[in-house]
């Protein structure tokens, strides 16, 4: 016999927020106002506010956003730095220490510290192991709330907790707003502006065109024509700049902005100019907190005494996904969504952010524009070395004497990078290899020590220069761990969008562990992932397998 359907009207429409909940999710939103791309900052505002994410306020989220409950649930769920608690569950400590336990952190003994700290700290606190925090210049890294210690041990982690240490401050070393501008900054964006000339813009992009200036993120690809691509289209046009600097071993980024965040403010705005940008986006990696701090400082003075004309600028915080480093996740990102590389075509520059034409860079690429335009195209590139032409920002980790990030002509070799500024490798260390550009850059012997560090130059060796992360290690380090590490990271960031990427690097991964690598078999697996993976993550990913296994092979017998 059959049933009589239900009216519509009487079907039961899911989980419901109550009332208390929905009077509570107001005081997170923008002014009592929500939008659906700020899902993300809202999540933030709630995790700062209450330590966790509580199940009935996301309810109550998803039925103010008119969102489905599922699906703000999925975005909140595939960012590493939400912690969901539901009802009835309880919530995680008041405080967590995080320790990074990636490349050049445990080269300096994380996996030690961590045993410690969880031994030596007892309840009431939460010791998490996390993925590069960006400052591999000073590891290990502890992060203690939001303050970060650095060269951290056991005793100076417990300091930190007991002085009540938990957050960031902005640094005290970067130039403000009044300081940049009495030194003659803005003068260039001021002119630009006033000038109302397109010959003026044009010639902006003939001068980046000259200095060959590419891409410093990673892909390399050339800026002025990336500049003329994205004008080309029609407007509105948008800006997204990429500042999530998830790379094992790169922190540069971090270190121009903790000293000169309005020479990057300006090269941005200039850019926005000469493309007809109408909207622009900084995301900012979550671990960054000192920065964001910083730069919502500093883009205060900046809109409250503008030198001129400016679009309208949204800051954006990342939730800890180093996918997101790719542009195509990091514009899903802002637009409130899980951080899942999209396939192309369509490029970006045609249909990116909400759909428009996006001009997407990474934050050392526009911190060149100001300074090109003033000393010349010349200038750049007369610097350089074994032919090639212009200067390159190398962030130096490992097993070196003095860490940090160098400014060095292009073609430098790591060699003489280690020699000349780095001031050779520690007491005690004979230097066996090294990890051109990050985790997913390879890995190189020292006998390849004298090849130019420069765009296309490692291609030919199984690696790449990628955002010049260059980590250092000696001959009282095995390759074996260290892939081992470079898998782990892969595996734990990959967005699982797709299998050779989702399944090939956790199976690799588990390969890697056992005693006896099977190569055949992971030569195999590193062949599908390198093949069949939506972008460069699981592209990438077999890269230090692959090189440790080519250059290493003592490390397997």
């Amino acid at each position: 016999m059959k049933t009589a359907r239900k009216n519509k009207k009487d079907r039961p429409r899911g989980r419901q927020a109550d009332a208390a909940d929905l009077a509570a999710i107001q005081s997170y939103l923008d002014a009592g106002q929500g939008r659906r791309d700020r899902l993300i900052e809202y999540l933030h505002r709630i995790q700062d506010d209450r330590g966790y994410l509580d199940s009935g306020l996301l309810t109550a989220l998803a039925e103010t956003l008119r969102l489905s409950t599922g699906e703000v649930y999925e975005v909140a769920s595939f960012y590493h730095h939400f912690d969901i608690v539901k009802a009835g569950d309880s919530p995680p400590p008041p405080l967590t220490v995080r320790v990074c336990d990636s490349i050049s952190c445990q080269l300096a003994g994380a996996e030690a510290l961590i045993t410690e700290l969880k031994a030596a700290l007892g309840e009431g606190l939460r010791i998490q192991p996390v993925p590069c925090v960006g400052r591999c210049e000073c590891a290990p890294v502890a992060v203690v709330g939001t303050k970060p210690v650095t060269n951290a041990t056991t005793a100076s982690v417990r300091d930190a907790i007991a002085r009540g240490e938990r957050t960031d401050s902005p640094p005290a070393t970067a130039r403000d707003y009044a300081a940049y501008k009495k030194s003659g900054g803005y003068t260039a964006l001021k002119s630009l502006v006033e000038s109302g000339d397109a010959a003026a813009r044009e010639a902006v992009i003939e001068s980046l065109e000259a200095a060959n200036l590419r891409g410093l993120g990673g892909a390399g690809f050339p800026v002025g024509r990336k500049w003329r691509i994205v004008r080309d289209y029609p407007a509105p046009r948008l800006m997204a700049v990429n500042i999530d600097e998830g790379e094992p071993g790169t922190f540069k980024d971090r270190h121009y902005l903790e000293h000169d965040p309005h020479r990057f403010l300006e090269g941005m705005l200039i850019a926005a100019e000469v493309v007809g940008i109408a909207t622009i986006y900084i995301y900012l990696r979550d671990e960054y907190a000192a920065i964001r701090a910083l730069l919502q400082r500093e883009l205060k003075a900046l809109r409250d005494a503008p030198p001129c004309r400016l679009p309208d600028i949204e800051l954006r915080r990342g939730a800890g996904a180093y996918i997101c480093g790719e542009e195509s996740a990091m514009i899903e990102s802002i637009e409130g969504k899980r951080g899942l590389p999209r396939l192309r075509p369509p490029y970006i520059a045609e249909q990116g952010l909400f759909g428009r034409p996006t001009l997407e860079h990474n934050m050392e690429s526009l911190y060149w524009v100001p300074e090109l335009l003033e000393k010349g195209a010349a200038w750049f590139t007369s610097q350089g070395r074994r032919g090639r032409q212009g200067l390159r920002s190398f962030s130096v980790s490992g097993r070196v004497r003095s860490p940090g990030v160098y400014l060095a002509p292009a073609g430098i070799s790591v060699r003489e990078l280690i020699d000349e500024h780095c001031g050779g490798m520690l007491e005690g260390h004979r230097f066996k290899g090294y990890f051109p550009g990050g985790a997913s850059g390879g890995i190189l012997p020292a006998r390849l020590g004298d090849l130019p560090l420069d765009f296309d130059t490692l291609n030919d060796y199984g690696c790449f220069i990628g955002s010049a992360a260059i980590i250092v290690f000696s001959d009282q380090d095995s390759v074996r761990d260290l892939a081992l590490n470079a898998m782990r990271f892969f595996a734990h960031e990959s967005c699982g969008q797709c299998t050779p990427c989702r399944v090939g690097t956790t199976k690799a991964a588990q390969l890697m562990s056992e005693n006896t690598w099977d190569q055949p078999l992971l030569e195999e697996l590193c062949q599908v992932m390198a093949d069949a993976s939506i972008c460069g993550l699981g592209q990438a990913a077999p890269n230090p397998l692959r090189c440790a296994m080519k250059y290493f092979p003592e490390e397997f017998n």
